[in-house]
């Protein structure tokens, strides 16, 4: 337990208090009632939704610099200011232009929009028509370290890819939700102009096909380099869509295998193998571009140590939503993000106040950088990954806090990331304190490891540790597992994740829970801020392989 000494204690009561074991000093904890201010307005219905680019998310972020401010931390974004303004370019699907047909032979079938498809916007350009033969390239993964590669003896140069969604079952939950997010990449590095991808049964269970079509209007956002070109991204794609599988069927109509038969090697957790189609496919559509900014939120408490405080421990959270939605069904349009992630941010201003009281400051500097459209693909966290406002090499570990559920005392926690670093004991320690035990990743399915802002930085090789709420709870008459699950399924990234609903349904929000979740953060933050040696990546750790080997030395 850390503490810190009252203010307005006289001499007399000083020198008392050392005669009887320092009992005037109180324990330096985060505070219930401070997290439930700022979350009360940061999820309020005047922010709108702090979606990407809008006048709520840019009071959202007035509100995280005035914070800063007022506790003493320095600006520490561009220009000696609190903000890093993210150039972003937002392009918009004309959805009467989207056109996606099939042609074997003479025979050509037209799919309808968005029944039986569904695409997105285009980035590179405004106008796409892309006609080219189909390769079915399996999950479409390559791994040396897992022995994959779904593109063995295929030749998909300037071809359109045909890809399952999700992963094998068999693959580790965080090496999994990797693979997963670079299968773009590992297309157009093998020349492939395009990506057609089918949805499976499995996917079905956990992302309905009918649940992606309320975000058919939803811009798609990237962020621009100094030259205005987009800085992410596969600019070698030019197409993609995503197939329902009743409509994917007749692609593998007299093939090698028909798509029943890949389904059911699915079933039995069978990896099946690609091979060419004799099909191709015309697709075509029109995107509007515009383009806009939104800010990061960056502070910066001086560490005390002359030596490590130049070196800096980053704590990140997003301050974006989604906006209003777009689902006719509901009444409410505001998007309020109560647990995602005005809950995060809560936090992270109330770890940003007890540093800022201590009154030994830790020997590393602490960075607290808040990122913008999180939810448009991790955009404000990637442009600070490539745009770092200290230098890379110097940021030596990450704490990220992205939508702690807090309606239930939870007993547990799951910690993304800490078993491929030194991390692992640091976090283990910190829930120690506090009675928290730590769990596996229970819903390895949703690959939520690559989900959030701490994963950009893993990509430059940074170590960093990402805390969700466990399916345990303290309280015998609360089902953890189940609150859990029924705030995803029902009220995440929906109207209804907002204070007044999951009260209403759940009980009072536990911003008593939120101060333990605080608590631990805080306390590995400050582990990693004042141990001498840096975070380190385990040597057989697929990540230290893939992404730290510069990264590590003593």
């Amino acid at each position: 337990m850390l503490y810190k000494l009252t203010s307005g204690v006289t001499l007399a009561l000083l020198l008392s208090a050392c005669s009887v074991g320092n009992q005037s000093e109180q324990p330096l904890n985060a505070r219930p009632a401070a997290i439930a201010a700022h979350l009360q307005f940061l999820a309020s219905d005047e922010l709108e939704g702090r979606d990407t680019g809008s006048r709520g998310h840019q009071i959202a972020s007035n509100y995280i610099a005035s914070q800063f401010q007022a506790l003493g931390l320095a600006p520490a974004g561009d220009n000696n200011s609190y903000f890093q303004q993210v150039p972003l370019r937002s392009a918009r699907l004309q959805q009467e232009s989207v056109k996606l047909s099939f042609q074997r032979g003479d025979q050509t079938r037209q799919l309808s929009y968005p029944q039986q498809f569904f695409s997105g916007a285009t980035i590179g350009q405004t106008e796409v028509a892309v006609t080219a033969p189909l390769v079915f390239v399996s999950y479409g993964l390559v791994s040396e370290e897992f022995a994959l590669d779904d593109y063995a003896g295929l030749d998909v140069e300037g071809k359109i890819v045909v890809q399952l969604a999700g992963l094998p079952a068999s693959l580790p939950s965080e090496e999994r939700a990797y693979l997963g997010s670079i299968k773009g990449k590992l297309a157009a590095e093998r020349g492939a102009i395009g990506v057609i991808t089918i949805h499976t049964p499995q996917q079905e269970k956990t992302r309905p096909y009918a649940n992606s079509l309320l975000y058919l209007n939803t811009p798609r956002l990237a962020w621009l380099n100094a030259e205005g070109e987009p800085g992410n991204g596969n600019s070698k794609l030019q197409a993609g869509a995503y197939l329902h599988p009743d409509a994917a069927a007749s692609l593998f109509e007299q093939e090698q295998q028909s798509l029943a038969d890949i389904f059911s090697m699915l079933e039995a957790d069978q990896h099946p193998r690609g091979f060419e189609l004799s099909s191709e496919a015309g697709l075509s559509s029109a995107s509007s571009h515009q383009q806009i900014s939104s800010p990061n939120v960056v502070a910066l408490l001086q560490g005390s140590d002359p030596d490590l405080r130049n070196e800096y421990v980053v704590i990140t959270a997003h301050s974006d939503h989604i906006g209003f939605s777009n689902d006719l069904r509901s009444d409410d349009k505001i998007n309020n993000g109560a647990m995602d992630n005005a809950a995060g941010m809560a936090i992270l201003l109330e770890t940003a106040r007890m540093f800022s009281e201590l009154a030994v400051k830790p020997k590393r500097s602490i960075l607290f950088v808040v990122v913008t459209a999180e939810e448009r693909g991790l955009l404000g966290a990637d442009y600070f990954a490539h745009n770092p406002t200290r230098p890379m090499q110097s940021l030596v570990a990450n704490v990220n806090l992205d939508m702690p559920v807090l309606l239930y005392p939870f007993a547990d926690l799951i910690a993304f990331g800490a078993n491929h670093s030194t991390l692992g004991d640091v976090v283990a320690n910190a829930a120690a304190k506090e009675g928290i035990a730590l769990s596996a990743d229970p819903m390895p399915e949703q690959a939520i490891f690559t989900r959030s802002d701490h994963f950009t930085l893993v990509k430059q090789g940074v170590p960093a540790v990402f805390l969700m709420t466990g399916f345990t709870s303290k309280d015998p008459q609360q089902d953890g597992a189940k609150i859990w699950g029924s705030f995803f399924a029902k009220h995440y990234h929906k109207p209804s994740d907002d204070i007044a609903t999951l009260s209403e349904e759940y009980g009072p929000i536990r911003y008593d829970a939120g101060a333990v979740f605080a608590d631990i953060n805080f306390n590995i933050a400050l582990d990693i801020a004042n141990t001498p040696q840096r975070p380190l990546w385990k040597a057989d750790s697929f990540f230290n392989k893939v992404f730290g080997k510069d990264y590590n030395r003593q």
